[in-house]
């Protein structure tokens, strides 16, 4: 049996957006930017940005749309969808000329920490506290 599973902590760089497919079935897409601070060598302090397009389905993707924004705080555990051509993820060139590349990601749930409302109920009072992130990140690793 395989398994693949990505978490992304990060913030929304745009609002969801939303679109249905022909059948009916609501998607709706964002990326999320995932932070790293480390120092160097020389001490010098380095901020490292990743990029991740998420896409949500069905109930997540109402949920996400009806209440993420821009700046958004979230978590998001889904399935890393690799180039179906290449196996990697998208490369494509920037308007500068600059390599870039794309990962996408599919949402399989999507938790909002910075005080909105859950999947679960209408409204939440505060965010996900580090002892039940760390509970969330840690339930249901397959190893």
């Amino acid at each position: 049996m395989s398994y693949q599973e990505i978490i992304i902590i990060g913030h929304l760089g745009r609002d969801p957006e939303m679109h249905y497919t022909s059948s009916g079935v609501a998607v709706a897409s964002f990326p999320v930017a995932a932070n790293r601070r480390y120092h160097d060598v020389q001490g010098e302090s380095i901020k490292e940005t990743v990029w991740f397009q998420v896409s949500a389905w069905k109930k997540h993707a109402e949920n996400a749309t009806q209440y993420l924004e821009r700046g958004s705080q979230v978590m998001v555990r889904g399935r890393l969808n690799p180039d179906p051509e290449t196996g990697t993820p998208r490369i494509w060139e920037k308007r500068d000329g600059s390599p870039a590349a794309s990962y996408e990601v599919t949402a399989r749930e999507i938790i909002y920490l910075d005080g909105r409302a859950t999947e679960d109920t209408e409204e939440q009072e505060s965010g996900v506290t580090p002892e039940k992130l760390a509970e969330l990140i840690d339930e249901d690793i397959p190893f």
